[in-house]
């Protein structure tokens, strides 16, 4: 699966709102995904998993930062996230599921905080590009 050109110009645009935000929106996209997928939790048992608590913050902020990682590396997903692959496949065994469930939180989010933004048009690309990621994640449990 590869992206189109409006597809990758619509990304790297709703990308330059996204990245002055990525402390909020990681933070709300993580409280989400608890909130949504409890299950989820399980992977951050060390972790205060409290609304807006600093722990969730920071890993929000770690969050967005790899989609920032794949936007830059937009035509090479795969390199760009190599070894966040291989650290959620072979060192915290994450349960590929969650990849999913994370970027529909991620989607949600993005459309509460750029309605605007967030045309039909714009949720097609994000999602295709955030399967695309999901599966560059996953692909190291193959």
């Amino acid at each position: 699966m590869s992206l189109t050109r409006t597809e990758r110009t619509i990304i790297l645009s709703l990308w330059s709102k996204i990245s002055t935000q990525a402390d909020v929106i990681g933070t709300e996209t993580l409280e989400r995904l608890f909130s949504c997928y409890p299950q989820a939790k399980t992977y951050f048992p060390h972790f205060d998993l409290h609304s807006g608590s600093a722990q969730l913050r920071a890993h929000g902020s770690k969050v967005v930062a790899a989609v920032g990682d794949a936007v830059k590396s937009i035509d090479n997903v795969t390199s760009a996230l190599s070894k966040l692959s291989e650290l959620h496949a072979y060192v915290l065994r994450v349960d590929p599921v969650n990849f999913k469930f994370l970027s529909h939180c991620l989607l949600v989010t993005l459309a509460s905080h750029f309605p605007a933004d967030f045309t039909a048009d714009a949720h097609a690309a994000w999602d295709k590009f955030l399967s695309i990621v999901s599966g560059v994640l996953t692909e190291k449990y193959r």
